[in-house]
């Protein structure tokens, strides 16, 4: 999503947020190292494949989606990490693994880590790798209506299904 859709999208329903521009980074972690935000308060979007389904997992930078928790959130018989292939068409104004957490923008269910709800604020990444938007929490669970369930442990490790 380019910067310009996601801030009409945010000001068209009075959302209160901030831009953050850093240096070209593509891990999550990495990008919270340079923005010096919390790997707790930086959310991730991975996308995952439930019973064929694409699905936004939610996640804190700093944790991978565990598989086991995922499958038994969502009652599903499979599940697994999408590959790229997958899902890059879905996302045509985004860069590969830049995918901002608005499933709803893209006819996309989510499921969020119900870690993410102990922040106020949050931020992840605009739809390009050089850009971050922070906002309230509460604003985009009241935009995006995600699904909160545990999705993560403390491990940094992403479980098989």
């Amino acid at each position: 999503m380019t910067l310009i859709r996601l801030k009409e999208y945010l000001d068209h329903h009075q959302i209160k947020y901030v831009v953050i521009s850093h240096s070209l980074a593509y891990t999550a972690q990495g990008i919270a190292a340079l923005t010096h935000i919390s790997g707790k308060e930086l959310a991730k979007t991975v996308i995952v494949k439930v019973d064929g389904t694409l699905v936004m997992a939610v996640v804190p930078a700093s944790r991978h989606v565990d598989l086991r928790l995922l499958k038994a959130a969502t009652g599903a018989n499979t599940v697994a990490v999408a590959a790229e292939e997958d899902f890059k068409d879905r996302f045509p104004d985004c860069e590969t693994g830049a995918m901002p957490p608005l499933g709803n923008l893209y006819g996309m269910p989510v499921l969020a880590d119900e870690s993410l709800t102990h922040d106020e604020e949050i931020a992840f990444n605009a739809g390009s790798h050089c850009e971050l938007v922070r906002m309230a929490w509460e604003d985009l669970e009241r935009l995006v209506h995600p699904k909160i369930t545990k999705l993560t442990t403390r491990k940094t490790v992403a479980s098989a299904a």
